[in-house]
């Protein structure tokens, strides 16, 4: 069972608004076993919505809309339904006393524009819409689907999961698709190709998998698709099991709520130690991963940016000396950093970063690019100098994940 989503509106087009929607209905389709075919951006005109519905009809069995449903002219989408389907608008008279009573409860004027929201196309299936004025539509013909919703988020996300996720499951019989994402540091994708290849060439012919890099980590998707729930999951499980005996030294977790930030917070909260932060060319990502896990404060305890030299003496206790000896970029400095910090909060680990993120190299001689990450434990400090490259977002990045790696290393070593 295949899907297509068509998210419909200049706004996206011109990089005013992101397109949540699409991901979001995405997500649910798939949890219910209808896969995606496409995701389609398109301008707000007549010409664009029918060429494209008429197109995605020929892919998909399912075709969802979002966007062009509100009262002002600008919005056509409901129109141009009715044009393609080859029918009318109709007034729907219990949609427009719900949408009189929805305005009457903040004492809002009910006027003729908001009554001809309930105008639907009569060959339409209403969707009742408890959010908002616009009805979702609901198209069904030569064993096909064609769904129209809002594009304001919480009323698309409100019809979805109350009317048109259910009424799927009851129209179609659809397969069930199982994920699990296996998350990994420290090894680049053809690297890690390399070490499971001859597991991965053996999965069953019901699992595929995707290698998803990022900056510094590496995500292996694991898809299991059929009509036997309970064989899908056997073999999933088994399958994880092996990988797991594979690469047990890249593994963090398993799904995106193990993020390493995720896994570091667990060890010290088993270990009862804690952690601070000095960050300069991080600039305080590191201390955002950490501090969006809820409960990150019986861990982490603070963070300094210190941005300028003159922060890394004073607030770090970093000698002046040293910086003008070494400069700023140094992994003598980066060391001095991490124990700064380590007194300063009286934590158990510190990590210290400092490095040239570009797009200058400012008053050092290293690379652009160049950065040293300093990780302070209870009985030592070290540091490791790494070249992340360009653009500037890119050395953050990569930084920040390859800082929390080496902590996690060092915790379970300890």
């Amino acid at each position: 069972m295949q899907a297509e989503i068509i998210t419909i509106g200049d706004e996206i087009l011109i990089g005013q608004i992101l397109d949540s929607n699409s991901k979001w209905i995405a997500e649910e389709l798939n949890k219910i076993g209808v896969s995606v075919y496409q995701i389609t951006s398109i301008q707000d005109t007549k010409e664009h919505i029918l060429k494209v519905l008429s197109e995605a009809q020929l892919n998909s069995d399912i075709v969802i809309l979002t966007g062009g449903l509100g009262p002002t002219k600008d919005d056509i989408t409901k129109l141009t339904l009715a044009e393609y389907f080859n029918d009318k608008l109709v007034l729907k008279e219990d949609i427009a006393e719900q949408i009189k009573e929805m305005f009457a409860k903040v004492n809002y004027p009910f006027t003729s524009v908001n009554r001809d929201q309930a105008l639907v196309p009569s060959k339409c299936i209403p969707l009742k819409n408890n959010w908002g004025t616009a009805p979702g539509m609901w198209f069904h013909s030569n064993n096909k689907v064609v769904i129209s919703l809002p594009g304001v988020p919480n009323e698309m996300k409100g019809l979805m999961r109350d009317a048109v996720l259910p009424k799927l499951i009851q129209t179609f019989k659809l397969p069930y698709i199982l994920h699990k994402t296996i998350i990994t540091y420290g090894m680049g994708e053809s690297m890690v190709a390399e070490r499971i290849e001859e597991w991965e060439d053996n999965l069953p012919a019901f699992i595929k998998l995707a290698y998803l890099p990022a900056y510094g980590k590496l995500r292996l998707r694991l898809t299991a698709k059929g009509a036997e729930k309970k064989i899908l999951e056997t073999s999933m499980r088994l399958e994880v099991e092996k990988l797991f005996k594979l690469i047990p030294d890249l593994i963090v977790g398993v799904e995106d709520l193990q993020t390493i930030e995720v896994a570091i917070g667990k060890l010290l909260k088993d270990k009862k130690q804690t952690l601070s932060v000095a960050e300069s060319c991080t600039g305080g990502a590191i201390s955002k991963m950490l501090t969006t896990i809820p409960g990150a404060s019986s861990y982490f305890l603070g963070a300094v940016v210190a941005y300028q030299a003159a922060v890394k003496i004073s607030e770090l206790n970093v000698d002046k000396a040293l910086i003008e000896r070494f400069s700023v970029v140094s992994s003598e400095v980066a060391e001095a950093m991490a124990i700064g910090t380590q007194q300063k909060f009286k934590s158990d680990y510190a990590i210290a970063t400092t490095g040239n993120a570009g797009p200058t190299a400012d008053l050092t001689d290293k690379t652009v690019g160049t950065v040293f990450i300093a990780i302070a434990t209870p009985t030592t400090v070290f540091s490791k100098e790494y070249f992340f490259g360009k653009p500037r977002e890119k050395v953050i990045e990569r930084a920040s994940n390859k800082a929390l790696e080496l902590l996690r290393k060092e915790i379970l070593k300890n």
